[in-house]
């Protein structure tokens, strides 16, 4: 049987932090555009533009985790935010991810060793 392979990502709306329990590599992390500054300036300006800027940025950001999980066969996603069933809802509308197995978790803030043990917990299950 082909090993499947397996990333946990935790993540907000400000950054995502991979972790893939089998290689060197298990914290790479990707970090959002959107900040409070980009926040604040675009709402000096109008809220509408507010609004449109932050969907974009967030559209961008999500694209960037997408582009990086694509070699991976089961994904989890977990983090306090909603973020995590935006993110779905973005790679179910993409037709790269529909054989994809991609579980979805509530986590709160955690340490590093808490996600990698949160991660290594759920594909041990």
């Amino acid at each position: 049987m082909e090993t499947k392979k397996k990333i946990g990502i935790w993540l907000d709306h400000s950054t995502a932090n991979f972790i893939d329990l089998k290689t060197e590599k298990n914290n790479s992390s990707i970090i959002s555009s959107f900040n409070f500054n980009v926040k604040e300036e675009a709402l000096s300006r109008s809220e509408n533009l507010m609004h449109n800027k932050e969907q974009q940025m967030h559209d961008a950001y999500y694209k960037k985790i997408a582009d990086e999980i694509l070699n991976y066969d089961h994904v989890l996603l977990f983090g306090p935010t909603n973020a995590k069933t935006e993110l779905y809802n973005f790679l179910d509308k993409d037709l790269h991810f529909k054989d994809k197995k991609i579980d979805i978790e509530s986590a709160d803030k955690m340490t590093d060793n808490e996600k990698n043990a949160f991660v290594k917990s759920h594909f041990n299950k």
